[in-house]
This record gives C-alpha cells, structure tokens and sequence, in this order.
C-alpha cells in the first residue's frame, strides 16, 4: 500500500511493516504525482470501475514513472487464462466490475495460478521449517550443468514413497553436487533420480512446487 500525503510517499506491507527504503525508486516517483492525499490500494467504498477510473487519471501524469496504469482485458476468462498459461506467465487476476474491495477472500476477486509440469534431478532431501514436511532439493541439467531450482514438497503415493526412499538410500552420499549449498540439516544424494515436478509457470526458482511422480 503505498500513503501519499502532504508531498511525502510510505510504501507498507500487508502486515502494516514500513518497507519506503525497500522501494525508494516508487516511493520518488509516487511523491511527484500531483495530488493532496492519496491510498493506492485504497478508495474502499467506490465500485472497481470507479476506483480505476481515479487511478488512472491519477497515474497518466507521468508515463515514464515506475508506477503504471494496469491494462485491463475483458471477455472469455478461459481463452484468457489459455494464452496466460501458454505465455508462462503466473497468474490471472479476474475481478467483478461493480464490486467493492473488502480485504480477506471474496469470490468476487480471484487469482487463478497457472500451473505446469518440469522434470528436474534430485539433490537431496531436507525439511521445511515450518511445516516439518520432507522437501526435495531440486536441480535442472542445462548444458552438462547442474543449476539449482528449489525446494519442493513430496506429495508421492505411498508404494511410490517407499521405493523413493529406497532410491535415497542407493544414492546417498555426505556432500552436495552443488558445493554452494550450506543446507546442515539435508541428506544429500547423487544427481541421478529424475523426478517429474508441478510448480507456478514462469518463476525462476521453483514456487508451489509438489513432486508428483519419480522417474524410472
């Protein structure tokens, strides 16, 4: 959320966190537009039509600033989230035009994340420290090179889930392929189980990621 107020500019979090020194370049470009006050997001009580009509006429000030107008697109959500998901792109964002914002979910904004499908070597094996649950270490082979790509949870059926864990204990072995690696809490194994991941499109390091099938 970004506050503009009396010539002066605070980016905050979800959480109410100030992060203005974090995105210094918005926080300069948000001070020039010539308003007295203004909440981006806020404008809680106008429709999503109306909120975007002010912040566009809001943001067409400057069209070099860092901070632009989204483009909106209108029509067949599903022919939209096709050419999304062909692009490799994230996400899509599909909202009702005459609701009002409200925090918490709704079913009048929703995000619908493009998922796919990567096959990529295992590493090794550690745990998430929040949750506990076991994750794979995961790299990607381009050109003979192993380049790190994430974590990503098992989510192996259980006859698939003994022989994995067999397959660890064949390649079991005290130091990373990857020597950067400080991961103390990990097991790590020889790079030669493939396993096939389901992970966000688009992402440079894996997001969501679940294992979903083992390689043979």
């Amino acid at each position: 959320m970004l506050v503009l107020e009396r010539g002066k500019a605070c980016a905050y979090t979800r959480n109410g966190h100030d992060w203005s020194d974090r995105y210094s370049g918005i926080i300069r470009a948000a001070v020039k537009h010539p308003c007295r006050a203004a909440i981006l997001d806020g404008l809680r009580d106008h429709l999503l039509v109306e909120r975007r009509a002010k912040l566009q006429t809001l943001l067409r000030s400057d069209p070099e600033s860092p901070i632009q107008f989204s483009e909106e697109f209108i029509g067949d959500a599903s022919a939209f989230f096709g050419a999304c998901a062909a692009h490799e792109l994230e996400r899509i964002v599909s909202k009702l035009a005459t609701s009002r914002y409200r925090s918490g979910r709704s079913k009048t904004w929703l995000k619908t994340k493009c998922f796919t499908e990567s096959e990529f070597f295992l590493l090794g094996i550690d745990r998430d420290r929040k949750t506990g649950a076991p994750r794979a270490l995961l790299a990607k082979s381009e050109r003979g090179q192993f380049i790190y790509a994430g974590p990503a949870f098992i989510a192996l059926r259980s006859a698939a889930r003994e022989e994995f864990r067999a397959r660890l204990a064949e390649l079991k072995q005290e130091r990373p392929v990857l020597s950067w690696l400080r991961n103390r809490d990990a097991h790590w194994v020889r790079p030669q189980l493939t396993l096939k991941v389901k992970h966000l499109a688009s992402a440079r390091l894996l997001r969501h990621a679940t294992v979903r099938e083992m390689k043979r």
